[in-house]
């Protein structure tokens, strides 16, 4: 039984139908061109002006060899190639196919050198059909960047980013696997200096179009650097207001003075490492409390006034039984938890050498994300809930025309133009007082509100009419009978005037002026927007060149900015880049600063007490690992594999057939002696023994061996 407003709000949404009938009619009428803001040198983007790379499959792409690459990047480290080849060359490039076959979306490539590869790129064509058609285009391009953006083909050429990473560090005080950036084992310290973190978050606000990004601290472990409080005081200062901390969370665990001390100098949220719930859920990291560690961590942060995100990676066989976990785990704690990242495994770093067998069962895509969230928590429907990460694009667009004419706008709205293959996200609203969650694609029809939003953007009628616009597209494409119980067309209304600040009310502060009684007033709201999320990031299997040039997660570093992936993965930017600017060696910084404390093997991180006020249901804590990949005989992780390669390795060495091989090939090909042809199957036994009486060095390193 609906309540009586459900039925007086779809008369309204039925009037605003045939109000916005009228509106758009005369907003086609001589529509005022394109605002050209003081953030940018160029004229805003129309929506038919905006350009798409090559989508849908079959389609061909740049992409890279995973041999070839990490072969040439080992030749740059070793000083035998200049790091400019990069630059000038298509170093380690090769084509590649988007294709479907058998229910599924592959990359397929062959090297001329190593021979054939493939991976994965989705199991639901469906899904992927959907984000690629709903993706509203590519941002406006990057300008005044020449400074910053010249990597080869690596380059970022549109948009300005959302997130800007800046590594403080390559110290951990963990030892993980997976890691992509490989912390703690590369022989050296990578540290930023003051003058380095200050001239980064100078230079990335000189690119055009100048958008609001967050700025991300991120290592190693970034509250291992002595300048972490300092760079977040100074990112909030230049006047970026969304600054975050991407950590596994144990000094904010230790300390809720360190979470007071990091929420004082502006930090607005911490990207927390989260794989699971329950220590169990987290054993794979090797520290024998993380889970408590997570928990004290969130109950500090949120006290300080730190919102949380937790970020999930995720595994096919390690830890995928713990994504309807996670999520139930926001549900229950919607008060202090707004948003989740779930990122599927990216082979690179420690994992960049994977096994073939290894890769293939611990593969796991976004598509794979959607639909463990339907089957593990009953929430969403793949091809009608879930939405490329860019497709807020065109309610960024809207926000910058309304703002275009604000004296005081220098800044563009925060814009994640990605690839629709790299990021995707479901929103869920919930009802923080009785944790009733719904999809809001469910009640409010996300395909036809973009496009009535751009048809808005388009005319560029100024703040007023845009804002009467934009009313008329919510209230005409909501359907109250499909919201929560006791959410309102007016709670919708209210929502996108605190994230858009269109009326000027004020619902708290997010500037560089915030305080934490703006942060207590935001909080205030009763329906919380969860916005689970999922960003892929490539490695050399999947590389698409279309998702680097458009990324929005650009790494600041000293040679520039550069796409996530292309640091990180791709021709491998990062290892090339610390080398070249590396701080100290290990042995030199450990006589100089002493070795910090690393938390590894099951050791465990001492807190002054593990209390915390999350509601954490029984039912939902995992008590063991999981074990899918033991059933299969395949390694956990890049340690594993090694092992299990050397004791193999030994084995094959310590076996007399192996031996007998061995000893006949180092006679033929070093001694130049004939082979011995056996006769009926049989090889004499004397043709196993040295015939020049020295004795044989069978086990000793052979022909590669």
């Amino acid at each position: 039984m609906h309540k009586p407003i459900k039925y007086v709000e779809k008369a309204v949404t039925v009037a605003a139908t045939g109000a916005w009938a009228i509106f758009e009619r005369l907003n086609r009428i001589h529509p005022n061109p394109s605002p050209k803001p003081k953030w940018s040198d160029k004229p805003l983007l129309k929506s038919y002006e905006k350009t798409k790379p090559p989508l849908g499959w079959p389609r061909s792409t740049d992409s890279l060899c995973p041999k070839c690459v990490p072969e040439i990047r080992q030749q740059i480290l070793d000083g035998k190639l200049p790091y400019e080849i990069l630059l000038n060359e298509k170093v380690g490039e090769i084509k590649a196919s988007i294709v479907e076959r058998d229910g599924k979306i592959l990359m397929v490539k062959d090297c001329p050198k190593h021979g054939h590869f493939e991976d994965v790129m989705s199991i639901d064509p469906e899904f992927s059909r959907h984000l690629e058609e709903v993706f509203p285009g590519r941002d406006i391009r990057a300008h005044n960047d020449e400074k910053l953006h010249n990597h080869g083909s690596s380059t970022v050429k549109y948009g300005r980013g959302s997130v800007l990473t800046i590594d403080l560090t390559n110290r951990c005080n963990m030892m993980c696997d997976p890691c992509f950036m490989d912390a703690n084992q590369v022989g050296f310290v990578h540290e930023l200096s003051w003058e380095d973190i200050k001239l980064m978050l100078d230079n990335a606000i000189t690119i055009k179009p100048k958008r609001q990004m967050s700025v991300q601290f991120s290592g190693g472990e970034p509250t291992l650097s002595p300048y972490f409080l300092d760079a977040v005081r100074y990112a909030r200062k230049v006047g970026y207001n969304s600054v975050q901390a991407a950590t596994n969370g144990i000094e904010f665990a230790k300390s809720l003075e360190f979470a007071q001390q990091a929420a004082e100098a502006g930090l607005r949220y911490a990207y927390l490492q989260f794989d699971g719930i329950g220590n169990a859920a987290n054993a794979h990291r090797k520290v024998g409390n993380l889970f408590d560690v997570k928990l004290k961590a969130i109950e500090n942060l949120h006290k300080a006034g730190v919102e949380i995100v937790p970020v999930i990676t995720i595994l096919n066989g390690i830890n995928n039984e713990q994504v309807g976990r996670v999520i139930k785990f926001a549900l229950d704690n919607p008060k202090k938890i707004g948003f989740l990242s779930f990122q599927p495994v990216s082979f690179t770093g420690r994992d960049e050498a994977i096994t073939d067998e290894r890769r293939v069962a611990q593969r796991y895509t976004l598509s794979h994300l959607a639909h463990d969230v339907k089957t593990q928590t009953g929430l969403g429907e793949p091809a009608r809930d879930w939405f490329p990460i860019s497709f807020m694009g065109t309610f960024s667009d809207w926000a910058d025309v309304m703002h275009s004419s604000d004296a005081d706008n220098n800044w563009g709205q925060l814009s994640c133009g990605c690839h629709p293959n790299c990021g995707t996200g479901m929103a869920v609203m919930i009802d923080k007082e009785t944790k009733e969650a719904v999809p809001v694609t469910a009640f409010l029809h996300g395909d036809q509100l973009a496009k009535d939003i751009a048809k808005v953007n388009d005319a560029a009628r100024g703040k007023f009419l845009s804002v009467v616009g934009m009313a008329l597209c919510l209230m005409k494409n909501y359907d109250p009978f499909q919201s929560p119980t006791h959410f309102k067309l007016l709670d919708l209304l209210r929502k996108f005037d605190k994230n858009y600040n269109a009326t000027g009310r004020n619902y708290g502060k997010v500037g560089p002026e915030r305080t934490i009684d703006d942060v207590m007033k935001r909080r205030q709201d009763r329906w919380n927007f969860l916005f689970i999320a999922g960003m892929w990031f490539q490695d050399l299997f999947n590389y698409d060149f279309r998702r680097t040039e458009q990324c929005i997660i650009p790494y600041a570093t000293q040679e520039g900015e550069i796409s996530f992936c292309a640091y990180n993965t791709g021709v491998g930017w990062r290892n090339i880049i610390e080398k070249m600017h590396m701080t100290a060696t290990l042995t030199k910084w450990y006589e100089e600063h002493g070795r910090h404390e690393i938390f590894a093997g099951g050791k465990k991180v001492k807190m002054e007490d593990t209390e915390h006020s999350l509601v954490l249901r029984e039912n939902i804590v995992t008590t063991e690992e999981q074990h899918d990949l033991d059933k299969l005989g395949i390694a956990k992780n890049a340690r594993e594999e090694k092992l299990r390669a050397r004791d193999a390795k030994q084995k094959q060495q310590n076996d007399p057939a192996y031996n007998a091989r061995m000893a006949a090939l180092y006679r033929e090909v070093v001694l130049k002696e004939k082979p011995v042809v056996a006769e009926n199957g049989f090889i004499p036994l004397n043709a196993l023994k040295p015939s020049n009486g020295k004795k044989s060095q069978v086990g000793e390193p052979v022909l590669g061996d």
